[in-house]
C-alpha cells in the first residue's frame, strides 16, 4: 500500500494558521511556527483580555458612581448598602449610566434611600 502524506490537508492547516498570523510583524506572519507560536499566544493573550475587560468595566462603573454620589454626601459602601436594605436591586452598569444619562433620576434614587435610611434610624 502506498504511503499517504496528506499534502493538500497540510497546506490547508497551514494556511488557516498563517492566515490568523496575518498582520504580525517580520517572520511571524510568513514563517509557519514563529506563527503558530505567536498565533498560540495571542489566543492565550486574548483569553486573558476577555476576563480582564469585566474587571476594567466594574472598576470604571464603581468610579462614576462613587463620584456621583460623593455629590449627595454619600459613600459608595454607604450607598450599596443603602440599596441593599432597601431591596433595590440594580446592578452597578445600570447605576453608572443613570448617573451620567439621568443625573434627575439618580437624585431622586439618592433622596428615596436618604429618607428609608432616615426613617429606619428613627
Amino acid at each position: 500500500m502506498p504511503r499517504v502524506k496528506g499534502g493538500p490537508q497540510t497546506r490547508r492547516r497551514r494556511k488557516k494558521r498563517l492566515k490568523l498570523a496575518k498582520g504580525q510583524y517580520g517572520g511571524k506572519s510568513r514563517l509557519f511556527r514563529t506563527a503558530t507560536e505567536s498565533v498560540d499566544k495571542g489566543e492565550v493573550y486574548a483569553y486573558i483580555g476577555r476576563r480582564q475587560r469585566k474587571r476594567d468595566f466594574r472598576r470604571l462603573w464603581i468610579t462614576r458612581i462613587n463620584a456621583a454620589i460623593r455629590a449627595h454626601e454619600y459613600t459608595y459602601s454607604q450607598f450599596m448598602n443603602a440599596l441593599k436594605k432597601a431591596d433595590i436591586l440594580i446592578d452597578r452598569k445600570m447605576l453608572s449610566e443613570m448617573a451620567i444619562h439621568d443625573p434627575e433620576g439618580f437624585t431622586n434614587l439618592v433622596n428615596s434611600l436618604k429618607m428609608q435610611t432616615s426613617k429606619a434610624a428613627a
